[in-house]
């Protein structure tokens, strides 16, 4: 029995590594977005530092993985295949959450992080790290000074990969608040409160030194309309819990319900299986730390400009939830959760083939056409009329793949340079093969 365990996990293993390959080999643009570009240009032009928008951590992976030959774009590759690999490495290791971390890395959403040139991909080995060190702690096998070194380790690293890690250092010290009486509610508190002071350390002596206005920018009261949020909020958390699908279709339709409703379900059996099943102290440490997270990046959107609540963005929160869910599930059901990934990965093979593009070739066109150019090499522009200019920028993220030293301008005036690219210019003499699921 054990034995057939072990083939149906390599089985998922190998075919979500594939699959993973496949997602941004099949995809017009090598799954980029506008945020890519700023990765790989700070990793490409580092040590000088050209943003604080981003953490050091992700740009820095890449950067390490260059040194061994790969371009920024191949390392960024190398950097969420490693992710994935590393999460299984550690917890067949450590005997923690292994078969629950098969499936929930088979899952559509999550090999599509693994495959994404962003950092959400770097941080979940070291969420894995951070709710291992919790667990330890919790059960007493990890105590005083040693816990708070390694507890407040995790989560400054953590923040060195994504800003909103912020959330779990909050999320770490207010589960040491609430349970003040245990033996290890100190570790806690104090970790948090070392994770607090590391965060104004960083503000003041990183941020503010390279940019002292970033906070001002990104600062802006009422942004959104609570009507809008709580409306995106049901449909960010639909999408991320939704083990088959994790895209709705931006221009409506039926198939969204399909999509919504599914994830809707699922999060009601979630509730259901915690409160039905009792959640043990370190179950409960995860879906807290969880919980917090999901409200946090609710709440922050009232005054800080990010991007709508989605599978991505959730990925650091679901994670544990995820963890948790498919370990209620095992104890039911055993070895029959496995289907979940099976058919989690069929939909990915689906979803990906019909919305294939081809990366290989439109990255030799784009090289072709850059070397011809002699802009292969040179600090480029490429300019957007606005922000919104969805469009348009994907010929920025194809080039950002060939030559990463790319920023993008909004002044008209740029054009005139002939290092200055727009979507015209460069689709006037190559031809891009685009996938027709925009």
């Amino acid at each position: 029995m054990k034995f057939k365990e072990r083939n149906i996990q390599i089985a998922m293993i190998i075919m979500t590594l594939v699959m993973i390959i496949l997602r941004f080999l099949l995809n017009e643009k090598g799954r980029t977005n506008p945020d890519s570009i700023r990765y790989m240009r700070f990793a490409h032009i580092f040590p000088t530092i050209d943003n604080t928008t981003t953490p050091l951590g992700y740009p820095l992976s890449i950067k390490f993985f260059t040194f061994l030959g790969p371009d920024e774009f191949w390392s960024s590759k190398i950097v969420g295949i490693a992710a994935f690999l590393s999460i299984l490495f550690f917890t067949w290791k450590k005997k923690f959450f292994f078969k629950e971390s098969v499936v929930l890395c088979a899952l559509f959403s999550f090999l599509s992080i693994y495959s994404y040139t962003m950092s959400e991909a770097l941080i979940l080995p070291f969420v894995m790290l951070f709710l291992y060190t919790g667990l330890l702690i919790i059960e007493g096998k990890l105590e005083k000074g040693k816990a708070i070194f390694y507890l407040s380790l995790s989560l400054i690293a953590l923040y060195n990969i994504r800003y909103s890690s912020l959330f779990i250092m909050a999320g770490t010290g207010l589960f040491g608040l609430i349970f003040i009486r245990r033996k290890y509610s100190k570790v806690f508190i104090i970790s948090g409160l070392i994770g607090g002071v590391f965060v104004v350390l960083y503000k003041f002596l990183f941020i503010d030194y390279f940019n002292e206005n970033y906070v001002n920018e990104f600062l802006e009261i009422g942004l959104h309309p609570t009507s809008k949020l709580l409306t995106e909020l049901f449909q960010g958390l639909c999408t991320t819990f939704n083990p088959f699908i994790h895209i709705a279709n931006p221009g409506g339709g039926i198939i969204n319900y399909a999509i919504y409703g599914i994830g809707f379900l699922n999060i009601i059996l979630i509730c259901w299986l915690f409160i039905r099943y009792q959640l043990s102290e370190t179950e409960f440490f995860f879906i807290f730390i969880s919980i917090l997270g999901i409200l946090c990046s609710y709440f922050i959107q009232y005054f800080y400009s990010v991007n709508p609540i989605d599978y991505r963005l959730m990925a650091p929160f679901s994670f544990p939830v995820w963890l948790v869910y498919f370990r209620k599930l095992f104890m039911i059901f055993d070895r029959k959760v496995y289907i979940i990934g099976f058919l989690s990965l069929i939909s990915g093979m689906l979803f990906t083939w019909l919305s294939k593009g081809n990366y290989l070739e439109n990255r030799k066109e784009m090289q072709q056409f850059l070397q011809s150019e002699k802009l292969d090499k040179v600090p480029l522009k490429f300019y957007l009329e606005t922000t919104e200019d969805l469009d348009k920028i994907q010929v920025a993220e194809l080039i950002s793949t060939v030559n990463p030293n790319i920023t993008l301008s909004f002044q008209p005036k740029d054009t005139l340079r002939r290092t200055t690219l727009t979507r015209y210019k460069v689709l006037q003499k190559i031809k891009i093969d685009k996938n027709k699921y925009q």
